[in-house]
């Protein structure tokens, strides 16, 4: 695209300065002459605003197009991100209650072992 605009400045450019010296050898009188020059300088003034206003909508259209096109995927791995941090919290809860439940039956189990020990210790105590 730059090198577009390059080329079609160059042509302007060109087109102006053959104009305007086409318009100062022509054989008409001075005053007509600088009038026709003027006038041909505002078309190429209002051609190359123009242009200009054309490029600056371009540009502005290209930069919105991009930054939605960021937003929408940086919004995707947001969203995918939160996703994985729910399972990740999930995950680790089920873990926490998995080894919540495993010390607890642990636990009810030694505290048996250890009642069943206490007993037969004060069984052979009586007994002895």
């Amino acid at each position: 695209m730059k090198d577009q605009t390059k080329v079609i400045a160059a042509l302007l450019i060109g087109a102006a300065a053959g104009a305007a010296l086409g318009l100062l050898l022509a054989p008409e009188k001075g005053e007509k002459t600088r009038d026709d020059i003027a006038d041909y300088i505002n078309d190429l003034v209002e051609a190359a605003k123009d242009k200009a206003q054309a490029a600056g909508t371009g540009i502005k259209e290209y930069s919105s197009s991009a930054y939605d096109k960021a937003r929408s995927r940086f919004s995707g791995v947001a969203e995918r991100v939160s996703d994985y941090k729910d399972a990740a919290v999930e995950t680790a809860r089920e873990k926490a209650n998995d080894l919540k439940d495993k010390a607890q039956s642990k636990f009810e189990e030694a505290k048996s072992k250890a009642k069943s020990e206490a007993s037969d210790l004060n069984h052979s105590v009586q007994n002895s």
